[in-house]
């Protein structure tokens, strides 16, 4: 039967955006030099997240070359996924031309990167709740990189949901300047915690037994290992990231960071419809807008919604505060503000979220 130009072009994948068809040029090039250069297909594992039946595995693939012989880092005994750190990890590869197998409890998955080299994927599983641990590795690389995937108990009524940066992570910078501070400050040791969130998210954690907590930010993936020990060495409780791939779109110059956290939010919604989320986030971006969005649309995966008030340096910085008045409640979800942990835990105290 003839095809009508009409069905072809329902059929036909979307043509990219011009922007996009440069980045992947310009990707695919570095990656022909860095190959023939030595450079190998390298896995950089990221936390997970899933239920009994399926887990959420992320990862990046980037191509990168064994430490020299002799340098610092290889008398350090540093593995080559470790070499991709700070500024390094935004002028690294991305390729998404690997197959990548995943093993998870004994079953091996073979997937493939996004163009970005993000593994964004779900997988059929049977795990228990708790931490357990997922391995990935490519045919030409060297090596397996294992990334730790939090379970869901279904039992779990509770979780958390945190922003990062002017919310666990004191930035104190211009926005335009923040990617510039992710990218060259390289040391998690130079990044200031929040007086007393590591505190108040670790007695939600500690007081809510197998409660999941999953930091979502704009960030980009690229930054995901130093955050990590950022949480890490500043004791926050351990979670999953949700960040982004910076870059252009199939269909955009730029992506966006608030459309970034609505889809992850409607996600979660959908993935655990028994759970009621703690919104936490700062009034100097987007975050009270979103959460009364989604709050709004899901008032029952919402238990209560805690707003980090900025400073007024840190708010003219933050180029001002997101709303001009303070929510009290939207459809029956309670709010609170506090400028730090230690506020935002008696106001979690008087609404019995904590004892």
């Amino acid at each position: 039967m003839a095809v009508s130009p009409d069905d072809r072009n329902a059929s036909a994948p979307p043509i990219a955006h011009r922007a996009a068809r440069i980045e992947d040029a310009f990707h695919d090039f570095r990656a022909k030099r860095a190959r023939k250069r030595g450079y190998l297909s390298t896995v950089v594992p990221y936390t997970g997240y899933g239920s009994p039946t399926w887990v959420r595995v992320l990862g990046r693939v980037l191509l990168a070359s064994e430490p020299k012989p002799g340098s610092r880092a290889d008398r350090k005994n540093r593995k080559r996924v470790e070499s991709i750190r700070g500024w390094r990890s935004f002028t690294s590869v991305p390729v998404n031309d690997v197959t990548v197998t995943i093993e998870v409890n004994g079953t091996t998955h073979e997937v493939r990167p996004d163009r970005g080299g993000v593994i964004d994927t779900v997988l059929p599983v049977k795990l228990t709740p708790g931490w357990h641990t997922v391995r990935m590795r490519t045919a030409d690389g060297v090596g397996v990189a294992e990334a730790p995937v939090f379970i869901v108990d279904p039992a779990t009524r509770f979780g958390v949901i945190s922003d990062i940066d002017d919310t666990v992570m004191v930035t104190a910078l211009p926005r335009p300047l923040l990617a510039a501070w992710n990218t060259f400050v390289l040391n998690e040791h130079a990044r200031v915690p929040t007086p007393g969130m590591a505190v108040l998210l670790e007695r939600l954690a500690a007081e809510h037994p197998g409660t999941p907590v999953i930091y979502l930010s704009t960030g980009a993936w690229n930054v995901a290992p130093t955050i990590t020990r950022f949480l890490s060495r500043n004791l926050f409780p351990a979670g999953p990231l949700l960040l982004t791939d910076w870059g252009p779109t199939h269909d955009r110059w730029f992506r966006s960071g608030k459309e970034h956290k609505q889809l992850n939010l409607a996600r979660l919604a959908g993935e655990f419809p028994h759970l009621r989320w703690l919104l936490v986030g700062d009034d100097g971006q987007h975050d009270e807008t979103i959460y009364k969005e989604f709050a709004t649309l899901h008032p029952d995966n919402v238990a209560a919604v805690a707003i980090r008030q900025l400073s007024n340096g840190e708010a003219v910085l933050a180029g001002g505060r997101s709303m001009a008045e303070k929510h009290t409640e939207t459809s029956g979800v309670p709010w609170m503000y506090s400028p730090d942990g230690a506020g935002l835990s008696a106001e979690l105290i008087a609404h019995g979220l904590l004892t």
